[in-house]
């Protein structure tokens, strides 16, 4: 229900909503309320509860202002389930108004989609995409069950078809062919699962074309399959149906910034921040793209408030402390990091780690270091740093955010490689920056040709 208010309420043009996954966060504690809405930059808070019992449902709900508590409006409603839907519009209308902003409906338009769905399978549908939020391969796998029986229950319920799109599309992100090394796996993952992605996302835009989370799974399996232009003409697609999104927000800056985009970036993760500041998966990648524009202090003590155990924290901090010289701090965090490498993969990049700054004596005879590149750059052998997004490349399936770790200040001589060149050509780049802008670090020279610094 939460969920569901949320996006009817922030398709009304002058409000701005927190998204649910930041609201939450208070929602088992008793603290100041004033103190919460200066966390979630909030000048309102919607209070309620929703009892089920058989075929009816009971739900209040209340509007409350964030500076004294005073309480704006209120209001009971018992129903039957089947009515839901027909509720929410309801209860969104009713806080507009309280609000007295304007709607900015068309003729004939509502807040809440007209979703002629089951109650129960509408439910099984919320359960699938609480999974799918919650990311992990089991959770995704679970996810995926769930969507792929209610499609075929009602085949024309859009949002669902969305939900599988992005289930399929972010499958290959969580498999442990990224930790064991095995590229070959990961290849067969990504050919299984990215054209029903495709197969999908195309089906929820047919019957909904001004559904915003069709889009983004869509433009993500375009970005894997190099046709970067492509992907930005879809995000912008979905940004103008829903200007304040966080998926929206955050996959299209997470592909600018893997394209060099860096500040333009950065301003989609601050607005992404005030709608949606406490999420991990958002602040874990903010920090990242701030640590590519420079702001290393601020991105590493993000990081560091993270839980000890975070994914985000081990991935990231350990290549931050590298580059401003602190090697021993990145071993630490490195060893600490709650990954399963391929046996003695980790031990052999803490080793090499460990003689930082020294130079190797020859870089060929070298291991792989798989997602641990970022060694090679402080022992000399920066021939080696594209091995692992080659291979993530060939695997079809390069992630936006370790390409953005290219375009940090660290990378500049990998960046100035005829290597580099071939491998922004490879991933579509070339193309994009051709049709879209350059980013600062390249600019054309004479004719097919360009530089990077």
């Amino acid at each position: 229900m939460t969920e569901e208010i949320t996006a009817a309420l922030a398709k009304v043009p002058d409000l701005k909503v927190v998204a649910r996954t930041s609201a939450f966060q208070f929602k088992t504690q008793n603290r100041d309320i004033q103190s919460i809405g200066q966390q979630l930059h909030a000048t309102h808070f919607i209070e309620g509860s929703v009892r089920k019992a058989g075929d009816r449902v009971r739900i209040t709900a209340q509007l409350i202002k964030a500076d004294d508590g005073t309480h704006v409006w209120t209001e009971n409603y018992d129903r039957e389930l089947k009515d839901v839907f027909a509720i929410q519009e309801d209860i969104a209308q009713a806080i507009a108004a309280s609000l007295r902003v304007p709607l900015g409906l068309q003729q004939g338009q509502s807040l809440v989609s007209n979703r002629n769905i089951d109650p129960e399978t509408h439910q099984q549908y919320l359960r699938a995409k609480s999974l799918v939020r919650a990311g992990g391969i089991k959770s995704l796998t679970d996810a995926a069950a769930l969507l792929e029986q209610v499609v075929v229950h009602d085949p024309n319920y859009a949002p669902a078809w969305a939900q599988l799109a992005r289930d399929y599309a972010t499958t290959p992100s969580y498999h442990p062919a990224w930790l064991n090394g095995s590229i070959e796996e990961l290849r067969r993952v990504v050919d299984a699962t990215l054209p029903k992605a495709e197969r999908a996302a195309r089906r929820a835009i047919q019957l909904d074309s001004d559904l915003p989370d069709a889009y983004v799974p869509l433009a993500n399996v375009e970005h894997f399959r190099r046709h970067v232009v492509q992907a930005d003409e879809l995000l912008s697609k979905a940004l103008a149906l829903d200007p304040n999104s966080s998926d929206v927000l955050h996959s299209y800056s997470l592909m600018l910034a893997a394209a060099g985009h860096v500040r333009e970036a950065l301003a989609m993760r601050q607005q992404l921040q005030l709608l949606d500041p406490f999420p991990p998966l958002f602040n874990g990648n903010t920090a990242v793209i701030r640590w590519v524009d420079g702001q290393t202090d601020t991105a590493i003590a993000t990081l560091s408030e993270l839980p000890q155990g975070d994914a985000f924290r081990g991935y990231f901090l350990p290549r931050m402390y590298a580059a401003v010289g602190r090697y021993a701090e990145s071993s630490d965090a490195l060893r600490k990091a709650p990954f399963a490498y391929v046996p003695g993969m980790r031990e052999t990049a803490l080793r090499l780690l460990g003689t930082a700054p020294a130079q190797v004596a020859s870089s060929e005879s070298l291991p792989h270091l798989g997602n641990m590149e970022f060694v090679y750059l402080h022992i000399g052998a920066t021939n080696r740093v594209l091995d692992f997004y080659e291979d993530i490349l060939s695997a079809g399936y390069p992630l936006s955010v370790a390409t953005s770790f290219l375009w940090h200040a660290s990378y500049a001589p990998v960046r100035r490689t005829e290597r580099f060149k071939a491998y922004v050509r490879k991933l579509g780049l070339v193309d994009f920056w051709r049709a879209k802008g350059w980013p600062n670090l390249c600019h054309p020279t004479t004719g097919d040709d360009f530089v990077c610094s």
